[in-house]
């Protein structure tokens, strides 16, 4: 199956999920990000504005700056497919753009560079156990995460996002840790295990 078949497959099955469902899985992964070694040690944290279907960040980034972490989130720029952080301390200094996106007010945050965080949270529609994943098409995330290599890259998602395989290419950048409702997956260890097997 094609990355444009599966990625429809995917939004499909999550758009079925009820709020309640939406919610208390979205807690339950949240709870468990919390407990990772890699976020309990971290000082700066990446992550995305979420927008449902993806797992609630709003949570997190709630609880993170609770635990006095700096939490940086991305502003695309559409032109040249890139992204940049900038570290946010309240959700006033985000503004919507397009499709009801929300991404920070450069003028009122402060930039963050990509290896001044600890970890960043990759979004994505359908993962495998490795840690490869099919984004929402705009190459963002693999763009940004090739010359990163300070830190983890850890992705938060619900059980129907996860197949057997996802198809890959050459600039694909995998992802270390997969958290879900019902599972950790250390996908470093599977590819490793994967080479060796």
């Amino acid at each position: 199956m094609d990355k444009t078949t599966l990625r429809n497959k995917v939004k499909e099955a999550l758009s079925t999920m009820s709020d309640n469902t939406y919610h208390s899985q979205s807690l339950a992964i949240v709870k468990k990000v919390l407990q990772e070694p890699y976020i309990i040690e971290a000082n700066t944290i990446g992550l995305t504005i979420s927008n449902k279907p993806e797992v609630d960040t709003f949570l997190l980034i709630e609880e993170l700056w609770q635990l006095g972490k700096k939490v940086a989130v991305p502003k695309c720029h559409p032109k040249t497919r890139e992204m940049s952080f900038y570290a946010i301390d309240s959700f006033a200094q985000l503004e919507t753009i397009y499709m009801h996106l929300r991404e920070p007010i450069p003028e009122r945050c402060e930039f963050v560079d990509a290896n001044e965080m600890d970890v960043i949270l990759v979004p994505g529609v359908v993962f495998d156990r490795y840690g490869y994943r099919i984004g929402y098409g705009g190459g963002y995330y693999d763009r940004y995460v090739l010359n990163y290599k300070k830190g983890k890259l850890l992705s938060m998602l619900f059980d129907e996002q996860i197949i057997d395989r996802v198809p890959t290419e050459e600039h694909d950048c995998p992802v270390d840790i997969i958290v879900t409702p019902s599972k950790r997956i250390d996908c470093l260890g599977q590819r490793g295990a994967n080479e060796n097997g």
